[in-house]
């Protein structure tokens, strides 16, 4: 809900800025463009990397099991968390 509002507040933002450039009030356009853009580059990408998707076979031994279990919403397929500690590196396994 909040990506979405914030993608829809960017796009109003960068509307409006272009708006303002094409009356001549470039100054506020530029106040304008600025946070749209930011806005919208960083739902965008946040939106592409959020999730790496579950992958179907084990990590190898030197991945420990965590206790984080979620129901993934695309696959609907229960996920395990896998960890190492070498790396800090998190892997997501459906089952």
């Amino acid at each position: 809900m909040l990506r979405s509002v914030l993608l829809i507040l960017g796009a109003v933002l960068a509307a409006a800025a272009l708006l303002a450039a094409v009356l001549g009030w470039l100054p506020l356009a530029w106040h304008l463009v600025i946070p749209g853009a930011v806005l919208l580059f960083a739902m965008l990408n946040e939106i592409r990397r959020r999730y790496k998707p579950p992958q179907p076979d084990l990590p190898g031994p030197d991945w420990v099991e965590t206790p984080e279990r979620f129901v993934d919403p695309e696959t609907s397929k229960e996920v395990t968390v896998y960890y190492q500690p070498s790396s800090g590196e998190r892997r997501y396994v459906g089952r």
